[in-house]
């Protein structure tokens, strides 16, 4: 990954109610849950509690999934991710090199659909889990996008100002060996 600089990045996932937070190791190797942020309409406080969280562990990028629909579409769920992701670019503060921090759209199509199955798979019940459903979700996405930057040496999905187009689909995730 000698194209990447270190550090550690954010993936998150973007719900109507709570906001799922999973980061990387500074070396990008592996994505771990973080937090999940409370999500109130109107106003943004999941959105400044992200950039805060982004600051404070001095955040290269954060990947924010975006929900397509199957057929690639985009609908309410995208419209919501595309605006968290757009308000967190105009609050996130500098990364502790002082460069930008980098806020990238990731495809997720069914990751919480796979992170309730792999929970439920594991012997958790998923509707007592609803956090802990965001933030595997959050890490299924992050994963994805670690995979990516280490299979081509760039960054996964489409940059926040980007118009919809291709985006890495994070809805292959796999957690763990399988």
């Amino acid at each position: 990954m000698a194209d990447l600089p270190r550090g550690v990045r954010l993936g998150v996932d973007v719900g109507t109610v709570r906001v799922g937070v999973a980061r990387s190791d500074p070396d990008g190797l592996i994505a771990t849950p973080e937090t999940t942020v409370a999500h109130v309409p109107g106003r943004h406080t999941d959105v400044a509690a992200v950039a805060a969280l982004a600051a404070e562990v001095g955040a290269s990028v954060v990947y924010v999934g975006l929900p397509r629909t199957l057929a690639g579409g985009e609908g309410e769920s995208a419209r919501r991710a595309r605006e968290f992701a757009a308000g967190l670019l105009g609050s996130t503060p500098s990364a502790t090199d002082g460069t930008s921090v980098e806020v990238r759209l990731v495809d997720e199509r069914l990751t919480t659909v796979d992170a309730a199955r792999q929970l439920r798979d594991s012997g958790r019940r998923a509707r007592a889990q609803r956090q802990v459903i965001d933030q595997a979700a959050a890490v299924l996405i992050l994963q994805v996008a670690l995979d990516h930057e280490r299979s081509t040496g760039g960054r996964a999905g489409s940059s926040t100002e980007a118009e919809p187009g291709p985006a890495v689909d994070a809805s292959r995730a796999t957690a763990g060996p399988g």
